[in-house]
């Protein structure tokens, strides 16, 4: 009744592309900004993109021009498409959903993470 799943990760060439998913499935919710965060091994979680429920998107300066944020409203998925990925791209992608119950609380959900590798 409440999940956030990623899915797309894999192992790709440095150069390559990957399309991530995030479908969220939360019962009475209004969601409002969904974004991307990534983790590499002794790393903090860092901020990778977000965008709003208006299709306002924000990236990373470290992935501007390389990775594009959208998402379908209506179906509550998320997507993040990296071209020219670099080996410091490789991570634990996760997704996160912000928004509102009907009763207007506001509450966040993360998803479990999808692995993103880029070699050499």
């Amino acid at each position: 009744q409440e999940q956030v799943v990623e899915s797309g990760g894999g192992l790709v060439q440095a150069g390559g592309s990957l399309r991530l998913s995030c479908v969220a499935s939360i019962n009475n919710f209004r969601i409002t900004d969904m974004g991307w965060y990534r983790q590499a091994p002794g790393k903090q979680r860092d901020l990778v993109a977000f965008i709003t429920d208006t299709g306002s998107a924000t990236y990373a300066g470290s992935v501007k021009g390389r990775f594009t944020i959208f998402r379908e409203n209506a179906k509550n998925t998320m997507f993040l498409q990296m071209d020219s990925l670099k080996p410091e791209d490789s991570a634990v992608y996760y997704c996160k959903v912000n928004g509102f119950r009907l009763w207007s609380t506001s509450d966040t959900y993360w998803g479990q993470g999808t692995q993103v590798i880029v070699s050499s």
